[in-house]
C-alpha cells in the first residue's frame, strides 16, 4: 500500500474533542491571515521607494515584490506540508517567530543583496497562512465549508487590499523600513494571542518529511480539480500582481500626479472588492461553481480593458477626474474577479481529501503565487519597454488564459 493510501491517508484529528468554528474564532482566523498577508504584498507600493533606496535599476523594481512572493510560494511547497506531520498550532506560532526576525532585519537592510533574501524568508515564513486556512476548513461541517473559507478568505483578501494603502501612509509618514518594523510588533502581539486561542490540531500522519514531501507529486498528478484550480488562480494571481505592482508607477504620472498618501487612498479604495469573498463561497455552496468561476474571469478581464483606457490621456473636454475614477472602479472589478476565482478554487480543492489538507493547500496556493511571482517580475519589465499599456495587456493574457483554463471545467 502507498504511502498517500496508508500513513498519509490516515487523517488528522484534533488530540482533544474537536472544536465547532464559532464566530469568534472565525474573526480569529481571518484576522490573523490579514496581518500576515500585509507582509507579501506591501512590497508592490512601496518599490518606487525602496528600489531607488537600494540603487536599483526601474526594470529591476519588481525584484522587490517578487522576493517575498517567490518566497512564500517556497514556504507553501516546504514548510505548509509540515502541518500533515506537526501540530497545527506549534508551527503557526513557529513560523511566526521566523516572520518577526526576518520582518524586524528588512529594516536594518541597505542593499539588494541583503534585501531580497530577507524578503524571501519572510514570505516563506508568512506561509503560516496556509496552516490556519485547513484548519478552519476542518473545524466547519461540509455544508457550511464553503461559507466558512469564504469568510476566512475576506480576511486574507482584506489583509491583501489594505496592505498597499497601509504601507504607503506608514512609508508617507516614517520611510518604507518603518512598515516592517510595524508589522514584525504586530506579529508578535498575534502569535501571543494564537499561542493561546488557537485550538490544537494534531495530525495522525506517521510518515516523514520526505515521504510527505514525495506524496505532493502523487497529489498533483491525482486531483485533475486541484491541477485546473491551482493553474487557474495562478493565472489569475499573475495578472493581479501585474496590475497592482505598477499601477502605483502610472499614479505618480500625469494626470494623476498621485503621491504615496494619494495612491494610499486609492488602494483603499480597491480594498472594496474584498467585500464579495464571503458571496462567492455561499455561491459556491448552492452549486453554482463553474458559472460563478466564468464571471469571476471575465470580470477580471474587463477590469484590464478599463485600466487601459483610464490610463491613456484623458480626451479634450472631458474632466480631469475621469481617469481616476475609472481607474479606481477597474481596480475594484480586478479585486472581484481574483476574490471569486480563489474562494471558489480553494472550495473546490477543500472538499477533496481532508486527511491531506496541508498538502493540497499548500500546493494550490503555492502554483498560485508563483503566478504572482511572475507577474510582479514582468511588471517591472513590461513598464520599462512599453509603459502602462503593455503592463494591462500581459495582464490581459493572463486573463484569456485563465478563462480558458475555466472553460474545461465542469465543478458545479
Amino acid at each position: 500500500m502507498s504511502l498517500q493510501d496508508s500513513s498519509v491517508a490516515s487523517g488528522a484529528v484534533p488530540d482533544a474533542p474537536p472544536h465547532a468554528m464559532t464566530s469568534r474564532l472565525a474573526l480569529l482566523f481571518a484576522t490573523s491571515v490579514a496581518v500576515i498577508v500585509t507582509n507579501l504584498f506591501a512590497p508592490q507600493t512601496l518599490i518606487g521607494l525602496i528600489g531607488p533606496s537600494l540603487g536599483l535599476a526601474p526594470a529591476q523594481n519588481g525584484l522587490v515584490a517578487m522576493a517575498t512572493l517567490l518566497g512564500y510560494a517556497a514556504g507553501l511547497f516546504l514548510l505548509v506540508p509540515l502541518a500533515d506531520l506537526i501540530e497545527n498550532r506549534r508551527l503557526v506560532v513557529a513560523q511566526l517567530g521566523v516572520a518577526i526576525a526576518a520582518a524586524a532585519a528588512a529594516m536594518f537592510c541597505t542593499g539588494a543583496e541583503t534585501l531580497l533574501p530577507v524578503l524571501f524568508v519572510l514570505g516563506a515564513a508568512c506561509s503560516a497562512i496556509q496552516v490556519l486556512v485547513p484548519i478552519a476548513a476542518h473545524m466547519a461541517s461540509p455544508a457550511r465549508r464553503g461559507q466558512v473559507i469564504g469568510d476566512v478568505m475576506g480576511g486574507l483578501m482584506a489583509g491583501i487590499l489594505l496592505s498597499r494603502p497601509l504601507a504607503s501612509v506608514i512609508a508617507d509618514a516614517w520611510g518604507w523600513r518603518a512598515f516592517y518594523g510595524i508589522s514584525a510588533v504586530a506579529m508578535t502581539v498575534l502569535s501571543l494571542v494564537l499561542a493561546t486561542r488557537l485550538p490544537r490540531r494534531q495530525p495522525a500522519v506517521r510518515a516523514s518529511y520526505r515521504a510527505l514531501i514525495a506524496s505532493l507529486w502523487h497529489l498533483w498528478r491525482e486531483e485533475e480539480v486541484l491541477r485546473r484550480r491551482a493553474l487557474s488562480a495562478s493565472l489569475v494571481m499573475g495578472a493581479f500582481s501585474l496590475f497592482w505592482t505598477a499601477v502605483a508607477l502610472r499614479l505618480a504620472q500625469p494626470p494623476f500626479g498621485l503621491g504615496q498618501r494619494g495612491i494610499a487612498l486609492f488602494a483603499l479604495a480597491g480594498a472594496g472588492g474584498a467585500i464579495v469573498t464571503p458571496l462567492f463561497g455561499r455561491i459556491g455552496d448552492r452549486g453554482w461553481t463553474r458559472a460563478a468561476t466564468l464571471t469571476a474571469h471575465t470580470v477580471l478581464l474587463g477590469a484590464l480593458g478599463l485600466g487601459a483606457l483610464a490610463g491613456m490621456p484623458p480626451p479634450a473636454g472631458r474632466a480631469a477626474w475621469w481617469p481616476l475614477l475609472a481607474m479606481g472602479v477597474a481596480a475594484v472589478l480586478l479585486d472581484v474577479g481574483v476574490t471569486g476565482d480563489q474562494t471558489l478554487g480553494r472550495r473546490a480543492i477543500n472538499l477533496l481529501r481532508p486527511e491531506a489538507g496541508g498538502r493540497i493547500n499548500g500546493i494550490f496556493v503555492g502554483v498560485f503565487f508563483l503566478g504572482g511571482a511572475v507577474g510582479s517580475a514582468l511588471a517591472g519589465a513590461a513598464w520599462a519597454l512599453a509603459g502602462w499599456n503593455a503592463v494591462c495587456a500581459a495582464g490581459a493574457l493572463f486573463a484569456v488564459a485563465a478563462l480558458i483554463t475555466a472553460l474545461r471545467g465542469d465543478e458545479t
